[in-house]
């Protein structure tokens, strides 16, 4: 499936229902994750990304979206990972999140998109308490799908601006101190 065809598939089901149940899926480092539909707005081919100065290593800068500065992150990074490679599969899913009863648009960089599926509550379990390979209050459940797990994320908590900027503020902080110690 292309970028072309997996947007429409989002764009026409998002349209369709308001249903909780339905999840992008997508690839990261050979693993399945999924985030609820109704917080994707687009997915768009990777490219056109600016990079900017002293952003932790989740950011991988922003892009142009219609005029807009949209920031992207890579989850890879994000996880404690390698960033993500960029291959002819990678994209980028633009997502809206509430934050502080605001909108804010984020792009998300995943190795591939899978496809739109249907997960029934039933079908969800809990996060685990242990053993999982990312924090665990970045996992909202995990899903069942043809007998394997798929990690449902917490897009709040992944793409959680707050604690991004805290990073941001944490990486300026060591640049001066390390400036400081040079200068001495």
């Amino acid at each position: 499936m292309d970028n072309n065809e997996t947007r429409a598939l989002v764009t026409t089901d998002s349209q369709l229902t308001t249903d909780h149940d339905q999840y992008l899926t997508f690839m990261l480092a050979g693993e399945v994750f999924a985030i609820g539909i109704l917080v994707v707005k687009e997915i768009i081919g990777y490219g056109g990304l600016t990079e900017v100065p002293m952003m932790p290593a989740c950011i991988r800068g922003v892009i142009n979206l219609r005029g807009a500065v949209v920031p992207v992150m890579d989850l890879s990074a994000r996880f404690g990972k390698e960033s993500t490679a960029v291959t002819k599969y990678t994209c980028i899913v633009i997502v809206e999140i509430d934050v502080a009863g605001e909108q804010q648009v984020i792009g998300v960089v995943v190795d591939a998109v899978n496809a739109v599926l249907e997960i029934a509550a039933a079908e969800i379990e809990p996060p685990p308490k242990f053993g999982a390979k990312i924090r665990s209050d970045f996992i909202a459940g995990m899903g069942k799908v043809n007998g394997k797990f798929v990690i449902l994320l917490n897009v709040d908590n992944v793409l959680s601006v707050d604690e991004v900027s805290a990073l941001v503020d944490l990486g300026a902080g060591a640049q001066a101190a390390q400036g400081s110690i040079v200068a001495a």
